[in-house]
């Protein structure tokens, strides 16, 4: 009798852990694995990371969050927030400017000097790309860190917060790349 018990306690604590991670998962957070080479050299093809899904549940995205987010093709891309609602985007020399106001961005700032002085960003205006002078309420508009092969919102147009999975700045996986995704440089 005593064994039995001993079975069905350690069978409820199973349940019960098994339980807690489907939640976790499910609500809170969940791998994903980076495919192709849109953010490097942020991010590289096969790493693996951790989607924070809870963490617009109470917070609105910020400037250069990089996000995962659902597309039309039944796929998640990866990518770095640059607009959010209202504002005018306009890239003009490599440059880009929100509000008529230049913005850096230092997370390129290493990949453009490798490039030694060769445009990493074309031009171009949110208005040229969508028809929108401004990001739509409820929208936001990404783009991937290596801009000259990233497919985004200058391609997909702006995204609808809808759409986004949640934030993701910790890479786990492989051990050499493990840590956070560039905090320090977000603005």
């Amino acid at each position: 009798m005593n064994g039995k018990n001993e079975w069905w306690e350690w069978a409820k604590a199973l349940l019960i852990a098994v339980a807690v991670a489907g939640v976790i998962r499910f609500f809170l957070f969940t791998p994903i694995v980076v495919e192709g080479l849109s953010m490097m050299p942020t991010l590289h093809d096969g790493n693996r990371m951790i989607v924070n899904k809870f963490s617009y549940s109470i917070s609105q995205p910020s400037r250069f969050d990089v996000i995962v987010f659902h597309t039309t093709e039944n796929s998640d891309y990866i990518k770095r927030v640059i607009g959010l609602p209202g504002d005018e985007i306009v890239y003009k020399n490599d440059q880009l400017y929100i509000n008529e106001e230049p913005i850096d961005e230092p997370f390129l700032e290493n990949y453009k000097r490798e490039l030694n002085g060769e445009i990493l960003t074309g031009d171009f205006t949110l208005e040229e790309l969508t028809g929108e002078q401004k990001v739509p309420p409820g929208e936001i508009f990404v783009l991937g860190d290596n801009r000259r092969y990233s497919k985004d919102s200058r391609h997909i147009g702006t995204v609808e917060m809808d759409e986004v999975m949640g934030t993701t700045n910790i890479v786990f996986w492989p051990l050499n790349d493990m840590g956070m995704v560039n905090e320090s440089e977000k603005n």
